[in-house]
């Protein structure tokens, strides 16, 4: 039974980590690049000005949503009792669903969002639970 907690506690806690390094980054990505007479609180006016951005604003949503996932995958495999690459790639399909949804409200670039879709979940979360598993076995061999 503890397995089951600690599996369901993975995910929970993964995505809710992930989630403030993923947000704390963007807010980041605003005060190194900001949006002059743009409120980026306004998801409306943030979608209208977003195809019109250079390159440099999507620096920081992309390593948002890449180290994000990584971070949110890497607690979810070392906290889940069992089956922990299952665990991080869940993060990672949260994360992609996530994703997907924000780049269909907030349409920018073609190419970042195919760059963003493709390189900065899936990718991440099996990176993070490679991390994971060998940073349990080093707790093993300890």
């Amino acid at each position: 039974m503890i397995i089951i907690i600690r599996n369901i506690l993975s995910v929970i806690i993964g995505w809710v980590l992930g989630g403030v390094v993923n947000m704390k980054l963007i807010k980041t990505g605003y005060q190194v690049f900001p949006l002059e007479g743009v409120d980026v609180n306004d998801m409306e006016k943030l979608a209208a000005v977003m195809p019109s951005l250079d390159s440099e604003f999507f620096i920081f949503p992309f390593l948002a949503h890449a180290l994000g996932t990584l971070v949110g995958a890497i607690i979810a495999g070392l906290i889940a009792g069992s089956h922990k690459m299952k665990f991080s790639m869940t993060i990672g399909g949260l994360f992609l669903v996530g994703g997907i949804l924000v780049n269909y409200m907030l349409p920018g670039p073609i190419w970042f969002a195919a760059v963003d879709i493709l390189m900065a979940y899936i990718p991440m979360a099996w990176l993070g639970g490679k991390i994971a598993l060998k940073i349990a076995k080093i707790k093993i061999a300890i």
